[in-house]
């Protein structure tokens, strides 16, 4: 099975992003609706704090204005007291909001991870094919952390500055309302360069995760145990390492920009910070000395700007961290948009008791506009047939057998499981009967017996053992030190080609199911191994559909039916014994096989070359 890369770029132009939108920010703030009972702590404990955070400069004001002035060590005990304890419940409430912002914010990061992952899986295998290597998993993994982060950290940096900032104006207002406009009239510089800092940052931070889902693409493809493989085998160590540079350059350049930019801005605002006190001590102290305000009013109002000024400027700076964090929404909300090109129809219904009566009904399918794979393809497969499918490479055969699982639904025409339109079939239900051995074959980095149970996790250790003798792989993984509980590494390395080929059809076998594809199943196997599985496959067959997709043409003589394509096309189709006197392309393609065992050097077929040791091979899927 061969995968197709797009060379498409995660890199967007930050010259045509979205505004935020507030459909957007609502459907957000649905992902908070199941912690709303939390959600509403944290806000009473943030304007708890922020109230108890008045306390102190209110306190001072009475100490400078009351307690010293009249000599009341009582008073001054109390409000030291008061100056202690607001702080500390402060602190203590301060612990709680951070424990319910952080429990809301991973569990929001747990929804959206599984839902962008189970989501990614209901997509066609086409968008696998086509989709940028990393990209998916920079979505899953990069995007949706960026969500958690923004929600624990910015999103509760905003509430809590907005009421801090809220309740130090209603403070100031109280104090003396003249300080009040002198110390207000600075806001507004602190809030208007905000927007064009915000969407610069928000532009850098979407190049910045196209960037690292390029980095994370080499690293997929070059670390796998068969892109190293691949390239020790080819010597580009060095060019990809380089490729690697490259793009760990433009990552590192553009997260550099995003980190940098702003800089000029925060020192304003430190500035500004400074410049309200000075101010407030100008114009308050002409008022004291006048005899028009007390000095405990002045020193109060002092310490209240801190928590204006500050939390103003941490609420610009939020704003901008905000405005950038929208791109990770952004990101995963299109992968959540997406629709699937295969799915389940609405009254679609479950397959009942499977025959295995399989019919093409005048079937045409392509892969997109360029050219068509296959061409009005009838075809009728009774319960219980074996039907081989040969032909040259890029006839077809693949891409038919894929059909019955509904991988790909048909351009036109279409195809029937006993006498279901399989587009009318729930796709669980259908699946559930048909079993594929590929070309290819996949084990995860786990242990044998998990790989083997992975479309029967259910099974016995005894169904699992019968089902690896079956396909001739019990003796071999019996003899491992820790049998079946053996880790067979990353893409199953530790075992040999034929082993893997043989476990996947001892994983197929436990699977049991009614229809039985089988996509050059024996490719890998040298000739004694092939002759194993194969005794292991003819009793097996006899009560399965069992579509076959031939890699030598001797392993397919006793296929109920031989049907040969090319082009996308039938061009003839009988038994092997029909076909041949018949003398047609069949015929043709036996006797340049048989030359080939005798001693020849390669098949043609019409320009292309074929390898001696794959003279008939499938389509890839």
């Amino acid at each position: 099975m061969t995968t197709v890369t797009s060379t498409r770029r995660s890199h967007i132009d930050p010259k045509d992003l979205p505004e935020v939108q507030r459909a957007t920010l609502r459907r957000i703030f649905r992902y908070l609706r199941p912690y709303r009972g939390r959600t509403t702590l944290v806000i009473l404990a943030i304007v708890v704090a922020s109230l108890l955070g008045l306390v102190p400069p209110l306190c001072i004001r009475a100490i400078v204005d009351g307690a010293i002035p009249h000599h009341d060590r009582t008073l001054l005990i109390e409000l030291f007291a008061l100056m202690i304890t607001a702080p500390l419940l402060a602190g203590l409430l301060g612990v709680v909001q951070r424990y319910l912002a952080a429990y809301i914010a991973e569990h929001v990061v747990y929804d959206l991870r599984l839902g962008v992952f189970a989501h990614v899986q209901r997509q066609s295998l086409t968008y696998f094919m086509t989709a940028k290597p990393g990209e998916v998993v920079s979505r899953v993994l990069n995007d949706v952390q960026g969500v958690g982060q923004m929600l624990q950290d910015n999103l509760v940096k905003v509430l809590q500055n907005a009421v801090v900032v809220t309740t130090a104006i209603a403070a100031i207002l109280w104090l003396d309302w003249r300080l009040a406009l002198v110390a207000l009239a600075l806001l507004p510089v602190f809030v208007l360069p905000t927007q064009r800092v915000g969407q610069r940052r928000k532009a850098l931070k979407r190049q910045a995760q196209g960037a690292l889902a390029d980095v994370t693409g080499v690293l997929l493809e070059t670390l796998s145990v068969s892109g190293a493989l691949l390239v020790k085998v080819s010597g580009s160590e060095t060019h990809e390492a380089q490729r690697l540079e490259r793009k760990a350059a433009s990552l590192m350049e553009v997260s550099l920009r995003h980190n940098l930019v702003g800089r000029w801005f925060q020192m304003l605002m430190k500035f500004l910070e400074e410049i309200g006190p000075a101010l407030v001590y100008l114009v308050g102290g002409w008022f004291v000395i006048n005899g028009d305000l007390a000095l405990g009013t002045i020193v109060a109002f002092v310490a209240l700007l801190r928590r204006l000024y500050t939390p103003a400027s941490d609420l610009a700076t939020v704003h901008v961290d905000v405005v950038t964090s929208y791109a990770y929404f952004d990101r995963i909300f299109g992968v959540l948009d997406l629709e699937p090109a295969i799915k389940d129809a609405p009254d679609a219904r479950r397959l009942p008791e499977v025959r295995g009566a399989i019919r093409f009904e005048h079937v045409t399918f392509a892969y997109d506009a360029e050219g068509v794979t296959l061409r009005d393809i009838d075809l009728d497969v009774a319960p219980g047939q074996c039907i081989a499918l040969v032909g040259p490479s890029g006839a077809g055969q693949s891409t038919l057998a894929a059909l019955v699982s509904r991988l790909y639904d048909p351009t036109a025409g279409r195809v029937v499981v006993d006498g279901h339109d399989v587009r009318e079939l729930q796709l669980a239900s259908l699946r559930a009967h048909v079993a594929v051995v590929t070309q290819e074959t996949y084990l995860f980095h786990a242990s044998i017996l998990e790989n083997l149970r992975y479309g029967r996790p259910e099974a016995s250790v005894a169904e699992v053992e019968l089902a690896a003798r079956q396909a001739q792989i019990h003796d071999v993984i019996a003899a491992l030190p820790d049998g079946y509980e053996t880790i067979v590494g990353d893409r199953g390395y530790r075992l040999s080609g034929g082993e893997r080929q043989r476990i996947a059809i001892a994983r197929a076998l436990l699977k049991d199911p009614r229809i039985l594809i089988l996509d050059e199943a024996t490719s890998a196997l040298d000739s004694h191994n092939e002759l194993l599985i194969q005794a292991a496959l003819e009793p097996l067959l006899a009560n399965r559909t069992s579509l076959v997709i031939a890699h030598r043409l001797s392993t397919i003589r006793k296929a109920t039916k031989i049907v040969v394509l090319e082009r996308g096309a039938i061009v003839e189709q009988g038994t092997h014994d029909e076909l041949c006197a018949r003398g047609g392309r069949y015929a043709e393609l036996l006797r340049e096989q048989d030359r080939i065992a005798s001693g020849g050097d390669s098949l043609k077929f019409g320009q292309v070359d074929v390898p001696v040791e794959l003279p008939v091979v499938s389509d890839a899927v």
